[in-house]
């Protein structure tokens, strides 16, 4: 997997990888999934901040659809009173991920009716953005390594595992600075 560099392609559909030397409580050791990315800003949901919640703890009314049990996310620092359901599936030929962006409830049923067990839904509140050219600015500042999504995604532990795991798929020198401690001074 190599570190794809930001040109007139949009990324949407890529992994952003804070550097590990982020500091932003937002973004630090973040994974954050690209949905939406031209010339206009970019849009995305961090992938690793499990709130330990369920759409059913936010909102009773989920308790009696099938939503319920849908696994809630800090999806990043615009908007956190919004909520935004996704679902992520296998395409129909195995090869990649397919993202279901912002959808409603009751489309979020028919996904889980039509697909089973064959589509993961998560919820997020709040998402990440990027105004025009500000990711492409943070990009060449090396504040992100971006990455394309490994098959293995939805098995793997939504937590800071997840971010060393994947950074250190994209270069040697991205899973040394993964491998550095927070506070050298302390080690």
């Amino acid at each position: 997997m190599r570190n794809r560099q930001p040109n007139s392609d949009s990324l949407a559909g890529s992994l952003l990888l804070a550097h590990p030397a982020m500091q932003d409580p937002n973004f630090h050791r973040a994974v954050v999934l690209l949905s939406a990315h031209d010339d206009e800003g970019a849009l995305g949901v961090v992938l690793n901040r499990p709130m330990d919640q369920e759409l059913s703890d936010l909102d009773e009314s989920f308790g009696i659809s099938n939503l319920g049990a849908v696994p809630v996310y800090e999806g990043g620092p615009v908007q956190t009173d919004r909520l935004l359901i996704c679902g992520v599936s296998m395409h129909s030929g195995g090869e990649g991920l397919r993202l279901h962006f912002g959808i409603e409830p009751a489309a979020a049923k028919d996904l889980l009716a039509e697909h089973g067990e064959m589509i993961e839904l998560r919820a997020f509140l709040g998402h990440s953005g990027w105004s025009a050219g500000q990711l492409e600015n943070e990009l060449e500042q090396n504040t992100w390594a971006v990455s394309e999504i490994p098959g293995d995604l939805l098995q793997r532990d939504p937590d800071e595992s997840l971010w060393r795991g994947v950074i250190s798929m994209v270069s040697p020198e991205w899973r040394l600075l993964a491998e550095e401690p927070d506070e050298p001074e302390r080690n």
